[in-house]
């Protein structure tokens, strides 16, 4: 590890020597490029420094063992023993730093929700879930754009799919992609009995044009009129669209613009973005494996997290998390499950690390 801390610190130091350079200041691109190496190098050249310093710290301390004073002997070893602390915690701080980041952690995100099992109550679950990842992209002033949503009679949602902007979205929401079950009492059960229902949530990161390809004959674009409640431009103008990626087969749909050029626009930002998953998915095939397992059909098994309204409490399955807060999970106070989330796998990829 440290002598790939070395290596770090002598890249740091050369980019910091561009970031002076006359001939890199003045081109932007390339300026650009190295203050986000920069600000990344950054953070683990501050957490490497403190390290090396405390190292320096406990030899100054071992020194004063030697002293002939025993009240200074009793002081040095006190002393010695908090720079060991720090210095473990440094080290445990520099081997998370280290950590392969996932390249799309810091974009945007597409999440796509839809009712599973359950009928007309997982519609209105998928309303739910929906809402709570709308108010907590709101807490975090992230912005949040419908592409495409199929909306049921009673307030419920067949199909939603959203994109989330904000520098870190999927960091966050990529611990959402699942099977979530919920257990509660339908508004139109008379006798009081719990039913389970699901919702499946696939979350993907924004692709942009340079990620995927695609060739303009590999396309077929075939435009529509609205159909759905409301709205002046629902079947008057053919301003729905829909996209066939012929090479995969993928179809994308989006009618919830006016405008045909808009409609278009936003399925191919969700075209792009399955596209873009899809080769991960085939270049990676235990990833495959886990997405497969995480977003399964729909049914009831499979499942990564259950909310069950008459004892108020969710649980996540991958970490055996339960907390007692529902409604205020529903509300978008999500952080703890995501916090738990990401220390849960940043701890399974330093036990991974430990053990090459």
């Amino acid at each position: 590890m440290f002598d790939k801390l070395i290596g770090v610190e002598e890249r740091f130091v050369e980019v910091e020597k561009h970031l002076s350079d006359p001939k890199i200041i003045n081109d932007r691109n390339a300026y650009q490029t190295y203050v986000r190496e920069h600000a990344e190098l950054s953070k683990i050249v501050t957490v490497y420094r403190q390290h090396k310093q405390t190292l320096l710290d406990i030899d100054e301390s071992q020194d004063l063992l030697k002293d002939a004073d025993p009240d200074i002997k009793d002081l040095a070893r006190d002393e010695i023993a908090t720079l060991n602390r720090v210095k473990e915690n440094l080290e445990a701080e520099l081997k998370k730093l280290l950590l392969p980041k996932d390249p799309n952690d810091e974009k945007n995100v597409i999440v796509e929700i839809r009712a599973g099992t359950g009928g007309e109550e997982a519609a209105l679950f998928a309303g739910d879930l929906y809402r709570m990842y709308s108010r907590y992209a709101e807490n975090r002033s992230w912005k949040i754009d419908v592409i495409t949503h199929h909306p049921t009679g009673v307030g419920g949602l067949k199909e939603v799919i959203a994109m989330i902007q904000g520098k870190g979205a999927y960091s966050v929401f990529k611990y959402e992609s699942g099977t979530h079950r919920v257990q509660r009492v339908p508004t139109t059960e008379t006798q009081g009995r719990v039913h389970t229902s699901a919702v499946t949530v696939a979350v993907l990161p924004e692709a942009d044009e340079v990620d995927v390809d695609i060739e303009p004959s590999e396309l077929k674009i075939d435009v529509y009129r609205s159909t759905g409640p409301g709205g002046q431009s629902v079947n008057t103008t053919d301003s729905a669209v829909r996209i066939t990626h012929l090479p995969s087969g993928l179809v994308v749909t989006c009618q919830d613009e006016k405008s045909q050029l808009k409609n278009k626009l936003k399925a191919m930002k969700v075209l792009r973005a399955r596209l873009m998953d899809q080769m991960i998915m085939e270049q990676n095939e235990k990833r495959s494996e886990e997405r497969k397992n995480q977003v399964g059909t729909g049914d009831r098994s499979g499942r990564i997290r259950t909310y069950n309204f008459p004892q108020g409490r969710v649980t996540d399955h991958r970490i055996g998390l339960t907390l007692y807060k529902l409604e205020h999970i529903l509300q978008g106070d999500i952080d703890e499950l995501i916090d738990n989330l990401a220390t849960y796998y940043q701890t399974q990829a330093l036990q991974n690390v430990d053990q090459v």
